[in-house]
């Protein structure tokens, strides 16, 4: 069964997602700059308690905004990392593209995007 993760740093929250199959899980933080500074720690800890690693995750979808500058940096910036070091496919979306913020109706885009450039908001 695939394992994917989504990462939204986008919009006033911090979501990460993970869908196996039809479970899914969800972690929210409040989208700051203390939270940016340990965003990786979060992801990890998030991973790590539902019993998973990194090397598990087979696709990666990331918000790609609009959005802001800081936000979708760190985000994109540690998912191209994740994707580059476990060889997992990286799928952008957009935020218009998350209808009613269901997570799950991502997994249906499954286009891997080779170009990914995020949209900034002013």
């Amino acid at each position: 069964m695939k394992t994917n993760l989504i990462i939204d740093a986008a919009n006033e929250k911090i979501v990460f997602v993970i869908i196996i199959g039809k479970q899914s899980y969800t972690s929210r933080h409040i989208n700051s700059r203390e939270n940016f500074d340990k965003f990786m720690e979060l992801l990890l800890n998030f991973i790590k308690k539902k019993k998973l690693k990194i090397s598990d995750i087979d696709k990666i979808f990331i918000n790609l905004g609009p959005g802001k500058f800081t936000s979708l940096r760190i985000s994109l910036s540690v998912a191209k990392a994740m994707s580059l070091a476990n060889k997992a496919v990286l799928i952008g979306f957009k935020s218009q593209e998350l209808v009613n913020k269901n997570y799950k109706n991502l997994i249906k885009l499954d286009k891997n995007k080779s170009l990914i450039k995020p949209i900034y908001s002013s």
